[in-house]
């Protein structure tokens, strides 16, 4: 039987040009499918995210009742119920007594405009940048005579346009909100299957060292939860305890507002404007002493826990070094917004995983 001859150069090169023409069309149907998805997911990729680091956050909560005999949906639906009545419940028992607060700090305004002095003092007028700006306003103020009406009506158009802007990203965030609590329970029923099928998937890309990623981008991210929802508790409590033995008004609105402010982040530094304020009521109701101690307990209590606690809670849950926790939540703040408090710290800890898988890889040895 005579021997079958070897292909040509010519039919090699077909064959192989053929099989790149293949594998470009698969890499090119692949990337359409990876893009579809993409925008399929568009839509949602917040409240998805939100809602992963909800659940990496309350999961060992969950674990707990799943290992007690409680099923995994009815765990989830707890999970839910206690997320949304911690935040309802607050909320709808303090919106009366801060509608009184509103009124109280409104009249309170317009006494101090109604009895301004003639002339603006003399530590405002010398102020840098804006004790010239204040002199000017003065004889406004006194022609207002406390009325807020004419002092906000040449700015009605701007104003009405702001709050129209602060009301349509209100919405979006309440529907962002309620999907994230919605993809949040999906997680809490099933996430043990997807925790695994991404612990796989690293597994398979990089060995133990993507699973061990994950493991460390898992970690951080619980971390940062653990810590801004704590320090946000404790300074709540904190600031509670502060107004209580001070005797200012209002204790559960601004201890409740306290806990808001600590835990966007964003509005943090207005944790500080909360106690100033009660600082400055108690000194202008005659209570220097009060004040001095709302002060001190704002500056030391309040705001000092946060440069405390906060770091004891996240170095709890991640093994990363404590600069690189912080660098990550402040960086992934100003590159990502609110969620780069979750996405920054996450990255680095990946990125300190696989540094440190390949620093402990043996060197090759010369032969």
């Amino acid at each position: 039987m005579p021997n079958a001859e070897s292909p040509g150069p010519s039919t090699t090169r077909h064959t192989q040009t053929a099989m790149l023409a293949e594998r470009a069309a698969v890499l090119l149907l692949l990337a359409l499918l990876l893009y579809g998805v993409i925008r399929v997911l568009e839509p949602f990729g917040l409240a998805i995210a939100f809602g992963g680091f909800i659940v990496i956050g309350t999961w060992p909560l969950r674990q707990a009742m799943v290992s007690r005999g409680i099923p995994r949906g009815i765990a989830a639906t707890l999970m839910l119920l206690v997320l949304i009545l911690s935040v309802a419940i607050p909320a709808l028992a303090l919106t009366p007594e801060l509608g009184g607060q509103i009124a109280h700090a409104s009249k309170v305004g317009r006494e101090l405009l109604a009895g301004l002095p003639e002339a603006a003092p003399a530590w405002l007028a010398g102020l840098p940048l804006v004790g010239g700006i204040a002199s000017d306003w003065w004889p406004q103020l006194l022609h207002w005579q406390g009325d807020f009406g004419a002092l906000l009506a040449p700015y009605t158009g701007r104003i009405t346009s702001l709050l129209v802007d602060i009301g349509q990203a209100a919405a979006a965030s309440v529907v962002q909100i309620l999907l994230a609590l919605i993809v949040a329970t999906a997680f809490w029923v099933s996430g043990d299957k997807l925790g695994d099928q991404v612990t796989d998937i690293a597994g398979r890309l990089a060995g133990e060292t993507g699973r061990n990623a994950v493991m460390a981008a898992e970690g951080a991210v619980r971390g940062v939860a653990w810590g801004i929802v704590g320090t946000g508790i404790i300074q709540a409590m904190l600031m509670g305890i502060g107004l209580a033995i001070a005797g200012v008004p209002g204790v559960g609105v601004i201890s409740f507002l306290t806990l808001i402010f600590s835990i966007s982040q964003i509005l943090g530094p207005l944790v500080v404007v909360a106690w100033l304020g009660a600082a400055a009521w108690l000194y202008s109701e005659g209570q220097l002493a009060w004040a001095i101690f709302m002060g001190l307990w704002g500056l030391i209590m309040v705001s000092g826990s946060d440069n405390i606690v906060r770091p004891l809670l996240i170095k709890r849950s991640s093994e990363m070094p404590l600069s690189l926790i912080i660098l990550g939540v402040f960086g992934g703040l100003i590159a990502f917004g609110f969620l780069g408090l979750f996405i920054g710290p996450a990255l680095l800890a990946v990125a300190h995983g696989l540094l440190k898988a390949w620093r402990a890889e043996e060197a090759p040895t010369n032969p």
